[in-house]
């Protein structure tokens, strides 16, 4: 059995510590907060993250992170996008990654701000790491609410790497009851994905709340197209930014984690966009940057709002035309009137939003017979 690490005691950290410590893998959790650790420890809970779960007695927790991945044949970072450089840079001295020892999987969604723009994570922590981390890393996603994975409920993975042989291992450690788990070379499509689907989950629960509102016209058919929309500016940021493999977007790493995202109660970026309009979570709040630096008033994390920025970002630098991201982007900015403004990119969407293989012009069909 393997000695795994798991950095961050979130939900999700936590489902994954748990499956892997179900299956007889020795697991020990990294957790800033004493009372999470002590919970683990004491009484076989994480209350604050992820309720009404037991544990079992092969998972630990830890407050001291060194401890946690010295001895770990693997480690996975399970912490948010926003914490996840300064973390990684505590474990640099670490023994098994100075020597190139311990496999590395990620499994934070989202982009990471650096001095040179907005990055994703795996090329930014390859940086920081030893260089013979360089195309080593496993990168891991999919359509996986940790509410599930921890009640055994049957879900799909993908561990991408540019590394055939670490994905593998990967794969052949997480792929335990109740995971099924895949690999692929497509490391950018992947992240990117796993980024994206949240920014268009928040579009996508302002859109359901409306759905609710008298007068509205919008319903599960809108719903569908909404994600078609969205997994189409998904795949074109993708593509700017290198992937692969088109069958990234159509597999459980694509379409699939973008519909359970926006359709599931458990999405915190759906529940988010609902928020924005039937709460008005936005009013205290006075632009995106203030409602990052302020985030945990919210009470919950909604990786949407960290990952519209930095997807923003990037579609102004690469010249992109992704409507539905960028007024997710004014929305959360506080630019633009949520309702209109979903109300407008809804009834707006044209051929360029669907990549120009939905709908002909008049132009195109000229001279046709029928």
């Amino acid at each position: 059995m393997a000695r795994v690490g798991i950095i961050g005691a979130g939900a999700w950290g936590t489902a994954v510590a748990k499956v892997l410590g179900d299956n007889g893998h020795h697991v020990q959790i990294w957790a800033r907060r004493t009372e999470v650790a002590e919970d683990i420890n004491t009484n076989r809970r994480n209350e604050r993250y992820l309720p009404d779960v037991d544990l079992p007695a092969t998972l630990s927790a830890s407050t001291d992170i060194i401890s946690v991945v010295a001895d770990a044949g693997y480690a996975i970072f399970a912490t948010p996008s926003l914490h996840i450089l300064p973390i990684a840079r505590q474990i640099l001295a670490v023994e098994r990654i100075a020597a190139g020892d311990l496999r590395i999987g990620i499994i934070t969604k989202g982009f990471i701000q650096t001095e040179r723009g907005t990055r994703l994570i795996v090329e930014t922590l390859e940086d920081y790491l030893p260089g013979f981390y360089k195309d080593r890393l496993v990168y891991i996603s999919g359509p996986s609410h940790a509410e599930e994975v921890a009640r055994g409920k049957l879900t799909g993975l993908i561990c991408a790497s540019a590394s055939p042989r670490n994905a593998i291992r990967f794969r052949e450690l997480l792929n335990v009851h109740p995971l099924l788990v895949f690999s692929s070379l497509d490391v950018v499509g992947v992240q990117i994905a796993a980024a994206m689907k949240n920014v268009i989950a928040i579009a996508f629960g302002i859109m359901d709340a409306m759905k609710e509102t008298a007068g509205a016209d919008f319903g599960d058919n809108t719903g569908s197209l909404l994600l078609a929309a969205g997994l189409n500016e998904i795949q074109t940021l993708a593509i700017a930014l290198g992937a692969t493999h088109p069958e990234t977007f159509t597999s459980i790493a694509g379409v699939g984690d973008l519909d359970v995202t926006c359709r599931s109660r458990y999405g915190r970026n759906r529940r988010f966009g609902r928020e924005i309009v039937e709460k008005n979570v936005l009013s205290s709040f006075t632009d995106i940057t203030d409602l990052i630096g302020r985030i945990s008033e919210v009470g919950y994390l909604p990786e949407g709002v960290v990952a519209a920025r930095g997807a923003q970002a990037i579609v102004e630098r690469k010249g992109l035309k992704l409507p539905i991201t960028e007024v997710v982007y004014r929305i959360l900015n506080r630019e633009a009137d949520p309702a209109e403004a979903i109300n407008g990119i809804l009834r707006g969407l044209t051929r360029g939003s669907f990549g120009g293989f939905l709908s002909v012009s008049a132009d195109q069909t000229a001279g046709t017979n029928d």
